[in-house]
């Protein structure tokens, strides 16, 4: 029930012909006559940055970098106090450990 059935290849029967044989061809070239000439516009940049535009870009960036710079600052803030009160309550803990054995 739960085998995968597997399809049997049919085993051909009968006579095989072999396959037609097919001879090259040769292509003429003919010559198309030249289209007329079309007059080029001139290439040009694809972005046009006026100073107003420029200006924005500017401070655009200035402000993405200001905000990350800030939200990694406060992170990395974070870890230190996180480390320093640690680092506290072990020096409490430690006393507090050393100060009971040595009362008995």
């Amino acid at each position: 029930m739960l085998r995968p059935k597997l399809p049997t290849m049919p085993t051909p029967t009968g006579v095989s012909t072999p396959p037609a044989v097919i001879e090259p061809t040769t292509v003429a070239q003919h010559t198309a006559p030249t289209p007329a000439t079309v007059a080029q516009v001139p290439s040009r940049p694809s972005v046009q940055l006026t100073p107003g535009t420029a200006l924005a870009l500017v401070g655009g960036g200035t402000a993405v970098v200001l905000v990350v710079g800030a939200v990694l600052v406060s992170m990395l803030l974070a870890v230190a106090i996180t480390g320093a009160s640690v680092a506290v309550c072990a020096l409490v803990v430690r006393s507090l450990i050393n100060s009971g054995t040595k009362h008995r």
